[in-house]
């Protein structure tokens, strides 16, 4: 949100920020105790200032930050600047009119048209099938069914949703047949037993069972409800989700933007909203997705998840917590592989997300297996190929992570070669010392090293590619240049953000 000043003559700070940014959170609260005219510029509703802005700074991270037209850089420049020069800088924006050459700001217009756009509440059409399955849940026909030796609670056979649908619907038996076929394919229901399985047919098989999609047993976060609205576009609702979220993370990230406040989050009237969305995503369509609908839908769900994970279950506190089998902690406890939605019918965990969708079903950090098998109906989704440049917009909650931000389909691969860019500028992501002829590089690229060519001379080759021009990269370039470099990892935050 910019703030309005009295007149245009007066000197400012200007921050360029993105929503949910820690240290963007940090750093206007420095500036907020120095008693200076502050205005903060979200580029993430302004993306048309990024160019801008990386031309006035040679940085595509955020925050960055001037005193009229000075620009001092980002938050770790801020707080690490001699009181002194700070100070001086003070004096000149409440002495000094604001100069013709002051970085940009966005248009008024555009301001407003930006606000408030997920003030709203959530509103949604109806499916038309809805009314019918909550119907079904009030009669008798959904019960306890056994085949063989096992038995399937909360089931139904065909021939009893037929028999019921022409008893209390007046529906002819072939139009029965077919509202129970759009139930199937609609992901209102799906087969436990026999027919229909995997092939989506509905009715072949005296012994196939069927049950409610909300009762089919599983630990997915968004489950035990039915979606009752006419599926929404993966991408529209994906945006609605993340929006929300992060607008709820904003208002509760502590004013230095050290810690989140996950429990004053879980009781917010919006997460109500929020788990109303959530649950929407059982029944989105995901076949159709194109490749960069697919990277933005799995990349903003994630993040989301996430968040979703941390408020029900607590945050993980470090990487074992988050992976190993049998931490002493039971909520941590595989945080990974057991924090999921129902999504298009399907349960995905968020290593599911990660590394059998957008890294193209390749095993993950601790992982045996490869995430889907080849007779998993989630495989259909995955990408053919690992993407490297979703690691720098995945985050995970912890403090090491890059920043949250929103992704859409149109221009993904420039939003993505942007995080990246974005993550390489710190200096706990990539650092170069050309005496020693050595690069420190983030564990990211050690445990994910596959993903970046699989050896340290095609690594530090993708880093250098993605680096974007300034005197780190320079210095890269010179010691590859030189031969012989030497690469290691810098250690990895793990701690939560979370205050409680």
């Amino acid at each position: 949100m910019m703030e309005e000043f009295k007149s245009s003559t007066l000197g400012r700070v200007t921050v360029y920020s993105i929503q949910a940014c820690p240290h963007c959170m940090q750093a206007k609260a420095t500036l907020g105790r120095l008693g200076v005219p502050v205005c903060d510029v979200d580029l993430g509703r302004h993306p048309e200032l990024r160019a801008r802005v990386k031309e006035l700074t040679g940085r595509i991270s955020v925050p960055q930050i001037f005193f009229n037209n000075i620009h001092v850089g980002g938050n770790d420049d801020l707080q690490k600047m001699v009181p002194e020069e700070l100070q001086r800088l003070v004096n000149l924006v409440k002495e000094e009119p604001l100069p013709a050459d002051a970085p940009p700001l966005p248009e008024e217009s555009e301001a407003e048209d930006m606000a408030g756009e997920t003030d709203g509440e959530f509103m949604c059409e109806k499916d038309e099938l809805a009314d019918l399955v909550e119907d079904l849940k009030l009669g008798n026909e959904i019960g306890t069914h056994r085949r063989g030796l096992t038995l399937y609670k909360k089931s139904f056979s065909c021939d009893q949703l037929v028999d019921w649908l022409e008893r209390e619907k007046g529906l002819a038996r072939a139009e029965a047949c077919s509202t129970g076929q759009a139930l199937l394919q609609k992901k209102y229901m799906v087969s436990v037993h026999g027919s229909g399985q995997q092939d989506g047919c509905f009715g072949e098989g005296k012994d196939a069972l069927y049950r409610l999609l909300q009762d089919d047993p599983h630990s997915a976060l968004n489950a035990g409800q039915t979606a009752a609205c006419s599926p929404i576009a993966a991408a529209e609702l994906s945006l609605l989700v993340r929006e929300l979220i992060l607008k709820m993370f904003s208002e509760h990230l502590s004013a230095d933007g050290k810690s989140v406040d996950y429990k004053a989050m879980s009781v917010n009237p919006s997460f109500e909203r929020y788990c109303e969305l959530a649950i929407q995503l059982q029944r989105v369509e995901l076949l159709t997705l194109s490749r960069e609908e697919k990277l933005a839908f799995f990349i903003n769900i994630y993040n989301a998840l996430v968040i979703h994970g941390n408020l029900r279950l607590g945050a993980p506190t470090n990487m074992w917590q988050r992976y190993r089998v049998g931490c002493t902690n039971p909520i941590a406890d595989l945080f990974f592989n057991y924090v999921s939605y129902l999504i298009g019918g399907e349960v995905f965990t968020l290593q599911d997300i990660e590394n059998g969708v957008l890294r193209g079903n390749r095993k993950g950090v601790a992982q045996l297996l490869r995430p889907f098998s080849k007779t998993d109906p989630r495989l259909q989704v995955a990408l053919p190929d690992a993407e490297p440049l979703i690691h720098f917009a995945l985050n995970c909650g912890a403090k090491g992570c890059p920043p949250i931000k929103t992704y859409t389909p149109q221009d993904i691969d420039g939003q993505l070669r942007t995080a990246a860019e974005a993550f390489l500028e710190n200096d706990d992501a990539c650092l170069v010392d050309s005496g020693k002829g050595e690069v420190r590089l983030s564990q990211i690229f050690k445990w994910y090293k596959a993903d970046f060519g699989g050896t340290d001379e095609k690594l530090l080759t993708w880093v250098v590619e993605h680096m974007g021009d300034s005197p780190k990269k320079t210095s890269l370039q010179g010691v590859l240049s030189a031969g012989k470099t030497k690469v290691s990892f810098l250690p990895y935050d793990w701690s939560t953000n979370g205050s409680h």
